[in-house]
């Protein structure tokens, strides 16, 4: 498994733009990408606008695939408008345990 975490800052007063925007990419993602396992938008409890997003992936190939969906070149517009410039952070990691079964992947 794949584990793609992003880290962000939204534009203050972008901030509903935003959501709406991930929330469409997020759903999407789970419900039409059978790849995607898992996919989590937080929200900082400290500063409402800093975001990070925890997804899993059965694998490389279906990271590709979500990234070749319509609905993430969508998402990618609404994020070069609400995206701090400079903020976002990918982290691309193979997942070893996955909870809560604590089996290794």
């Amino acid at each position: 498994m794949i584990a793609l975490i992003v880290s962000l800052d939204v534009i203050p007063e972008r901030l509903d733009d935003f959501t709406a925007a991930i929330t469409t990419n997020a759903e999407r993602t789970f419900t039409d990408e059978p790849g995607c396992l898992h996919f989590d938008v937080t929200q900082d409890l400290g500063d409402p606008h800093h975001f990070v997003f925890y997804e899993l992936y059965e694998d490389e190939d279906a990271v590709a695939a979500h990234r070749a969906a319509p609905h993430f070149a969508q998402w990618r517009e609404a994020a070069d408008r609400c995206v701090v410039p400079g903020s976002q952070v990918n982290t691309l990691a193979a997942v070893r345990v996955h909870h809560p079964t604590g089996v290794p992947a």
